[in-house]
């Protein structure tokens, strides 16, 4: 388990230069996001039973997840889905050998939301197996002060400065309701 953690941390970091090099990030504010002061993670080992009539439960309600990314592992079993606008639930098949990887919300408030955020929910499948995903979150450190970093001239922040504690802390409270709270 240490060695898939260390694998999916140097994956996460190399996807977050990646990321904010395409938003023009300079290389010394790019390393300032990605090294700062340790990036908080955490691995969830998710388990959905087989439900024989999955139009009266819900696996895992529709949410965004808080973190910059997360790298899922599915298994074979269906059930993943995102939300795509004009176009409603979108099953995300598990494909042997791939990794999911969903923007949260730091990302988003970082990119300006030129990065979104991926609503995304997990319906149980009438199928007889259990499904199991493995999910890692890659997240600032809690003290990090978090604001848009892709701007020019031209451009407005969308979100004004907060703290990841903070951040955490507001959609604690109002779950969904959180990025319209620290939007200007």
């Amino acid at each position: 388990m240490e060695d898939y953690q260390k694998r999916m941390k140097e994956l996460a970091i190399t996807l977050m230069h990646l990321i904010l090099k395409s938003l023009d990030i300079s290389e010394e504010e790019r390393s300032r996001v990605v090294s700062a002061g340790g990036a908080s993670t955490a691995l969830q080992l998710n388990s959905y039973p087989f439900c024989p009539d999955p139009n009266r439960a819900m696996g895992l309600a529709p949410h965004t997840d808080t973190s910059l990314l997360t790298i899922l592992h599915q298994s074979t079993v269906n059930g993943l889905q995102i939300f795509k606008d004009g176009v409603g639930w979108v099953l995300v098949s598990p494909t042997n050998g791939s990794l999911v990887v969903n923007v949260g919300d730091l990302l988003h408030i970082l990119s300006n939301s030129k990065f979104p955020n991926v609503l995304h929910r997990v319906v149980l499948m009438k199928e007889n197996q259990q499904r199991l995903s493995l999910a890692y979150f890659y997240c600032l450190p809690s003290d990090f002060h978090l604001s848009p970093l892709a701007l020019n001239s031209t451009q407005m922040p969308l979100y004004r400065s907060v703290s990841v504690r903070d951040y955490i802390g507001i959609k604690a409270k109002n779950l969904e309701k959180a990025l319209s709270l620290i939007r200007f």
